[in-house]
């Protein structure tokens, strides 16, 4: 590579298998907010969908099904609302909040197999998906930026 190389290529891609390998690797562990809403709309969707935020955040507006159970509570309460044979869900604020993170790390100590939901409820209000409250479901207007104008999110 030559030493004048833009930020981008300066460090090379990864082999093929490698990256394989690394993205693979991310699939076992995220889910985005389009495909978890596709899975809970099924009705049989093979998981446990985890709000992990505080009361406030929760009565501000949640995903429609989700199960609340603040970060802090896991270890004392999961037991009780989460059945170990299934997977879990977790979600946070967003991207910006690593509150996902530490759920997820919170419910693998208990020996739960868990995946992340990337975005969080940012982004599942973004792409214009249901949010529930005591009052009820809305759905807003998707985001045009993050959602194709007329359409639904990613078809990745």
């Amino acid at each position: 590579m030559e030493p004048n190389a833009n930020a981008v290529l300066r460090v090379p891609p990864a082999s093929p298998a490698d990256a394989l390998a690394y993205f693979t690797g991310q699939l076992a562990f995220r889910t985005d907010v389009s495909d978890v809403h596709s899975a809970l709309e099924s009705g049989e969707p093979g998981f446990t969908l985890v709000d992990t935020r505080g009361r406030a955040a929760w009565d501000q507006g949640r995903a429609p099904g989700a199960v609340h159970l603040p970060t802090d509570a896991i270890a004392a309460r999961a037991a009780e609302l989460v059945d170990p044979a299934t997977p879990v869900v977790v979600y946070c604020w967003g991207p910006g909040c690593n509150g996902a993170y530490r759920a997820a790390v919170a419910f693998a100590k208990l020996g739960y197999r868990v995946k992340e939901m990337i975005g969080g409820m940012e982004y599942w209000i973004r792409e214009g998906l249901p949010v529930a409250t005591d009052a009820g479901v809305e759905r807003g207007e998707p985001d045009p930026r993050t959602v194709p104008v007329g359409g639904v999110s990613c078809a990745c």
